[in-house]
């Protein structure tokens, strides 16, 4: 489970050494993907913890979620409308709630270990 951590890390870090520039048109499918990106890793970790992570699960999410999300930034730049900003909001609703559960379960597992 650490793995996709650890490749988020090490992209994040040789993004930040390298320099590459992205171009102003692109930043919203950018925010987005990188919103949707740590949704559904939170989302794995979550599941993992829960003993419910399905690989397929995982993928399938991952790419509804990402068409869906780049679709309506699409479709709202091609009408003039920010479209984009319903799925931010909703992965960012997603997000803080992931990081919730996660910290109660990891709270959980510390005081069990701790008691033993």
């Amino acid at each position: 489970m650490w793995l996709p951590v650890m490749g988020l890390l090490a992209g994040i870090i040789i993004g930040l050494l390298t320099g590459v520039q992205i171009p102003t048109a692109y930043t919203v499918y950018l925010v987005l993907l990188i919103l949707v990106m740590v949704d559904a890793l939170l989302g794995a970790m979550k599941a993992s913890f829960e003993d419910k992570f399905s690989n397929s699960l995982f993928i399938t999410g991952l790419i509804c979620n990402l068409v869906f999300a780049l679709g309506l930034a699409f479709l709202g730049q091609q009408l003039g409308v920010d479209l984009y900003l319903a799925p931010v909001f909703a992965f960012g609703v997603r997000l803080f709630h992931n990081i919730a559960v996660l910290r109660r379960q990891l709270l959980n597992y510390y005081k069990i270990k701790k008691e033993k």
